[in-house]
């Protein structure tokens, strides 16, 4: 069963989403602030996060930056606050999707199902080499590829953590190579038509895996930019 962690202040909203989500066959756990809920990371290992932006104890997109540099889950974000601007900074700070308050519980469960219909394992580990064990690699191991069990991108040998959308991204990548996808194309993707992601979301996850894979990612080797158009990727 799906192991969902709801961090919402709101009394009334909390309860109404705990016992929604638990007649869904979700196993849910709720908490009050954002303290707790860095802890509930741990101890619960959730397998989706719905995060209110309001908090008592943390408030803003920097919120959302702050989980989403905890972990690799997928984020959905249930937010008052209803302007264009604050869903684009909450999508460029990490979250997976935007649900304005007050909304449908049917559509929150289809976003969730959404996301996690990509999701296997999205916990990546990340793991380090000298520069002495990436000499003597077999040439089998060097170079980029996917982890599909793990969830990760792998560089010579090093399993390298992504967000869950800069993940899916890759994948598609992967699956393409040297094909040419419009940022629309990437959205549809990442997102689903159905979901919140702009153009400006698109490049700021692109420009966040270079600077992961990339040794200059002012001048990449894998992720190149087709003027006008979008991105390929070069394997």
């Amino acid at each position: 069963m799906t192991r969902v962690l709801v961090i919402e202040d709101d009394p009334i909203i909390g309860e109404m989403l705990t016992l929604y989500l638990t007649e869904e066959q979700f196993i849910v756990q709720r908490v009050e602030s954002a303290r707790e809920g860095k802890f509930a990371l741990g101890t619960f290992n959730p397998d989706i996060l719905l995060l209110d932006l309001m908090l008592p104890d943390a408030s803003g997109t920097e919120l959302c930056s702050q989980f989403r540099q905890l972990t690799a889950i997928p984020i959905i974000v249930i937010s008052m606050k209803t302007a264009v601007a604050d869903r684009i900074q909450a999508i460029s700070a990490g979250a997976d999707d935007f649900l304005v308050k007050p909304f449908s519980m049917q559509e929150l469960k289809v976003r969730m199902k959404a996301v996690l219909r990509r999701v296997t394992t999205p916990k990546p580990v990340a793991v380090q080499h000298t520069q002495a064990d990436s000499a003597s690699m077999p040439e089998s191991q060097l170079g980029l590829s996917l982890d599909l069990e793990r969830r990760t991108i792998v560089l010579d040998g090093d399993h390298i953590e992504t967000t869950f959308s800069e993940y899916e991204i890759m994948k598609l990548f992967f699956q393409h190579p040297g094909r040419v996808f419009s940022r629309e194309e990437l959205i549809n993707a990442v997102r689903g038509i159905d979901s919140f992601i702009n153009d400006r979301a698109i490049d700021v996850h692109v420009t966040n895996l270079r600077r992961k894979l990339e040794k200059n990612p002012k001048e990449p080797q894998f992720i190149k930019t087709v003027w006008g158009v979008g991105y390929k990727f070069i394997k």
